[in-house]
């Protein structure tokens, strides 16, 4: 199958769940793809602000009471379209050890790290994410972003108002104080964060009006502090 036809049917596939093509590429042997089948290219699947979010409720996983909902949604998508393009789906909350979706990442468009250490693209802001990679047999074409060097968004952003936002300073710049924030979400100080969503997040600047709704963005504060 030409690259151009594989794009055009796995982007017709993925609008069905609300899910994003990011990208693809070549596949060289630092990233330790599973053996045992040909892989001509990795192919980078994942969300734009809340688009998929109306399709996750109304699935069977989001209400059926079992944990991580959302990845075994992700799992049942990734591992249908691997069969039917004849691949193999990975993930990155699989493991020890993980794949190295950030480096994948980089390799398709171009993301870079926030201060808040989440990857930030120009476009999208801190409003995307990554749910899972096809390996395919298929050639994927090249991407413009591969070898991209784009300006520091944030080293560009008056004032970091990410940094300032935090009500218990979790965000250093250069850290991630995960016990500050989970005693935060766990206190009655937290339930703004914890029903509205990271405070520090929603002060990034880029792409406001790609903010997860404020159930999307309640389901991951609360899925954080089940897990801290």
């Amino acid at each position: 199958m030409e690259a151009h036809t594989l794009t055009t049917e796995l982007q017709a596939a993925l609008a069905l769940h609300g899910l994003a093509l990011r990208g693809g590429f070549a596949p060289v042997p630092e990233d330790q793809l599973p053996t045992g089948r040909p892989v001509a290219s990795v192919w980078m699947v994942g969300v734009i602000g809340s688009a998929f979010w109306p399709h996750f409720k109304a699935s069977a996983f989001y209400g059926d009471g079992r944990p991580d909902p959302l990845d075994r949604w992700s799992r049942a998508i990734g591992e249908e379209l691997a069969t039917r393009f004849g691949g193999l789906a990975l993930f990155p909350f699989d493991g020890p050890p993980y794949h190295p979706f950030q480096r994948w990442a980089d390799r398709c468009e171009p993301t870079q790290p926030s201060r808040m250490l989440l990857r930030i693209h120009p476009v999208h802001g801190l409003w995307h994410a990554y749910r899972f990679a096809l390996a395919l047999p298929a050639a994927a074409p090249h991407s413009a972003a591969a070898g991209t060097l784009a300006p520091d968004l944030c080293a560009g952003c008056s004032g970091q108002p990410c940094l300032q936002a935090c009500p218990v300073g979790a965000y250093t710049g250069e850290a991630f104080l995960l016990d500050a924030c989970a005693s935060h979400l766990h206190s009655d100080r937290g339930s703004d964060c914890l029903q509205g969503g990271c405070r520090a997040r929603l002060a990034c600047p880029v792409a406001p009006e790609l903010r997860y709704l404020p159930e999307h963005a309640a389901f991951h504060m609360q899925a954080f502090a089940g897990q801290h």
